[in-house]
């Protein structure tokens, strides 16, 4: 059959499969909302992979007998962190009934899918929607069964500690059980957002009270898929099977019940609507972007030649802190010198796993610190590459202005700016709480090394906020690293299929 045939197949079969699912309905008077998109809503940033298509997923059903109903996940949740404007509304339920009367009416054209984000641009709204709720809101909503996440049953704020947060950092919103549920709004345009803002306060009016708003978006001009210390982020989430079965070099293919609950590769027992959802873990990390500059500068490290200036002993530090170079590419690749066309490039910029011919896995930190933040978060051949259960998809933006002048020259920041930290997992233990208690937190971590790592140097919390392998030169050398980014509290979410949030949420 014609490719062009097949497309036309793939886009019939999934609209007959989900009405208008994602597809907006528009206000009567609302001009913009009647606009027709000619530009994709999600961003492809540098170094990141291609989402598949619509029809690379038909072909795929066909060839492999796998098959993922894509027009019923939500579809924040398998595409990564291609967005580019975001925005959070975090809400607390006043009256279950009136609130599942809009959440019927609303969620079939207006919750987006993930088919609806591969569509052609022509076929996507001016902004996708989806809905989470924490189980405190189910319960709001009479929602009793139990989804099998001890985590998620319990809320972020009682795993505070656990974390090694420190609540009195926290938003206020976000501390106890009050939040029970939350929009996430994307699209490229400040106005859409505001728009679908809107039309949310309207259908739901005083059914729900707003308890917090973040917004976040992809940073300006080049710095464009950076997060805000500088480094190219998104870029080594794992692929799943029925979604995008061709891993990238380097990339981890996971089952996808690794990521969507109910689904291969979930193994724990759960009611039968929640299947094809998955656990939503926020995070508000706000990065102290001035300070963690002046902390390289001060301990700017020197390449084997002795050739750095400060500035480039600085970079060098930052890039064994993180793993990767700012533009991305990996330093276990390109150990001594930064190369942005191999940061750049998707076939490249993961095609490493920690091991190097005449290199000692156990005790060489030449290449990769064992600290450092990619080799705790994804430990590779550290783990034989056998902790696939452990894989979750990170779907944040940054949020916050860029670093001012007068931050820049006092090493002290007075604006607040970070990370709108998002990832889905089908279990939070397995997801992203073990990456950051069991791997980030613990400096025992990788195992089996001659040494001890330490903790992770960006995100680990933990005392003492110590780590080796830093400086190539000296690597028993011990650094002591203040916190850079600091957790101002966040919850979790179970995101749920749409036909749950129809015919069982909303019923």
């Amino acid at each position: 059959m014609p490719r062009t045939n097949l497309l036309a197949l793939a886009l019939a079969l999934f609209t007959f499969a989900a009405p208008a699912v994602g597809a907006h309905v528009p206000a009567q008077n609302d001009l913009a909302k009647r606009t027709t998109r000619t530009t994709p809503l999600l961003a492809t940033f540098p170094g990141q992979g291609l989402l598949p298509t619509l029809l690379d997923i038909l072909t795929l059903n066909a060839t492999n007998g796998t098959f993922l109903p894509i027009q019923n996940i939500q579809g924040d949740i398998l595409v990564g962190m291609k967005k580019q404007i975001e925005r959070f509304v975090f809400f607390h339920i006043n009256d279950a009934t009136s609130f599942k009367s809009a959440l019927k009416t609303y969620a079939p054209a207006n919750i987006t899918s993930t088919a609806t984000l591969l569509s052609p641009a022509s076929e996507q709204p001016l902004a996708f929607v989806n809905i989470a709720f924490s189980q405190t809101g189910l319960t709001a909503l009479g929602i009793t069964d139990n989804l099998g996440d001890t985590q998620f049953a319990s809320g972020q704020f009682a795993d505070a500690a656990s974390l090694g947060d420190d609540t009195a950092q926290w938003e206020s919103a976000f501390k106890g059980t009050d939040v029970h549920g939350v929009f996430l709004i994307g699209s490229d345009q400040t106005s859409y957002i505001t728009s679908y803002t809107n039309d949310l306060n309207t259908i739901f009016g005083s059914s729900y009270s707003v308890k917090y708003t973040q917004d976040s978006a992809a940073r300006p001009g080049s710095e464009a898929g950076h997060e805000h210390f500088g480094f190219l982020d998104g870029i080594s989430n794992p692929a799943v099977i029925g979604f995008n079965n061709e891993p990238l070099p380097g990339q981890t293919l996971v089952l996808p019940g690794i990521i969507l609950t109910g689904r291969l590769g979930d193994t724990t027992f759960r009611p039968s609507w929640a299947k094809d959802g998955s656990f939503l873990a926020f995070r508000k990390l706000k990065q102290l972007v001035p300070e963690f500059n002046k902390y390289t500068l001060d301990n700017a490290i020197q390449n084997s030649a002795g050739t750095l200036t400060v500035q480039e002993g600085a970079e060098f530090l930052g890039a064994r802190m993180v793993g990767r170079w700012k533009s991305g590419a990996p330093i276990d690749i390109t150990p001594e010198v930064d190369n942005p066309t191999l940061g750049a490039d998707p076939q490249q910029n993961n095609k490493f796993d920690y091991t190097h011919l005449g290199s000692s896995l156990i005790s060489d930190q030449t290449w990769c610190p064992f600290a450092a933040h990619i080799r705790k978060t994804n430990p590779r051949a550290d783990l034989a590459d056998l902790n696939t259960i452990n894989h979750a998809i990170r779907a944040g933006t940054p949020y916050g202005p860029e670093v001012t002048a007068a931050e820049a020259n006092s090493n002290t920041t007075e604006i607040d700016r970070g990370l709108a930290f998002v990832i889905y997992q089908s279990d939070i233990a397995n997801g992203f709480r073990f990456q950051q208690v069991a791997w980030a937190n613990t400096a025992a971590f990788p195992p089996l090394k001659n040494v001890s790592a330490g903790i992770e140097p960006i995100i680990g919390q933990g005392s003492p906020r110590t780590a080796d392998g830093l400086d190539p030169n000296d690597q028993s050398k011990t650094y002591t690293l203040p916190s850079f980014v600091i957790s101002n509290g966040g919850e979790y979410f179970f995101s749920p299929s749409i036909s749950a949030i129809t015919e069982t949420i909303a019923a």
